[in-house]
């Protein structure tokens, strides 16, 4: 797989995840604390895919490696808001664990990325 088949790749990827960081988030209780959360979370488990898709449109190389560097920190925000989400029980861990093995991936991925530019 070339690059450009990679990259269209990883971008349908975070955009699927994307969209399951929503309907997970859908799943919170209708609580202040959990709302909170909610935002946070949405907020960062999109951001990856966004952040990704920039930098496949980036200007120049260290725009590209930014780009690549703030996915990776989403991936990792998203983690920890999932962590909470599940050591709270707050949604079936059979409903969460795929999302939780994705998040890790995806980290691992950008991380992957990052330490070879």
């Amino acid at each position: 797989m070339d690059n450009k088949e990679f990259a269209k790749k990883l971008e349908f990827r975070t955009r699927q995840f994307g969209i399951s960081i929503i309907k997970i988030s859908s799943l919170l209780p209708q609580t202040v604390e959990a709302k909170v959360i909610k935002n946070q979370i949405t907020k960062s488990g999109t951001s990856i895919g966004a952040n990704y898709r920039e930098a496949n449109r980036s200007r120049s190389q260290r725009d590209f490696k930014n780009k690549i560097k703030i996915s990776e920190s989403e991936a990792s925000e998203t983690e920890y808001w999932i962590e909470i989400i599940k050591d709270l029980n707050w949604i079936e861990n059979e409903k969460l664990n795929p999302v939780i093995k994705e998040t890790k991936e995806l980290l691992a991925l950008f991380t992957a990325i990052a330490n070879k530019l």
